[in-house]
């Protein structure tokens, strides 16, 4: 589904996506043709996702180089108008796992799972500085076999593991995601 269809169908879970929802909403009417594109050094749409183990006590997280923490897996748009295909393509490079199954596809509320509008700090990446600009974000749910084969995307992450959902506060060192993870374990946990 088209990534501005699919926010409009989208149904806020909270005071925050609701607001984030209008601000995507918003920057995308304001930027058409760049907001796809990380050549919008404003805003641009990135797809996330986390990804369970089958009884639902683990996810499975990257070491972010760039943020150094454990993160989820997800990344840039890059001009595709579909963001459940990019969160997934993004899971795959990043951890190896071929095999993701969608949690709640086909369920009345629709598979994007949250919506939030994340700061990024000015970093270098690839040896280039890259200005403070903020993610418009959307999640989804997957879920994938602990047995499957793990491999690190060297230019992204260091290490990929199963994380105990128990253990996320202690694993996780950028304390302003810990809520947006924690929202979706919710969801992924019903």
């Amino acid at each position: 589904m088209n990534y501005v269809e699919e926010l409009k169908k989208y149904n806020p879970k909270n005071a925050q996506e609701a607001a984030d929802k209008e601000m995507i909403l918003r920057y995308i009417e304001t930027f058409p043709d760049t907001i796809l594109t990380r050549e919008n050094g404003f805003a641009h749409m990135t797809a996330s996702s986390m990804i369970f183990n089958k009884s639902r006590d683990k996810v499975l997280m990257v070491y972010h180089n760039i943020y150094r923490s454990w993160s989820w897996t997800g990344g840039h748009a890059d001009g595709e108008e579909e963001m459940l295909p990019v969160a997934k393509k993004e899971a795959t490079e990043e951890t190896g796992v071929k095999n993701l199954r969608v949690l709640y596809e086909g369920s009345a509320e629709g598979v994007l799972a949250a919506v939030d509008v994340l700061p990024v700090w000015g970093h270098v990446k690839r040896g280039k500085y890259v200005c403070s600009h903020q993610h418009l974000n959307y999640s989804y749910l997957f879920e994938a076999d602990e047995e499957e084969t793990l491999h690190i995307k060297a230019d992204e992450n260091s290490q990929v593991g199963w994380i105990p959902i128990l253990e996320i506060r202690e694993k996780v060192t950028e304390p302003d995601m810990i809520p947006v993870y924690e929202k979706l374990i919710r969801l992924g946990a019903r």
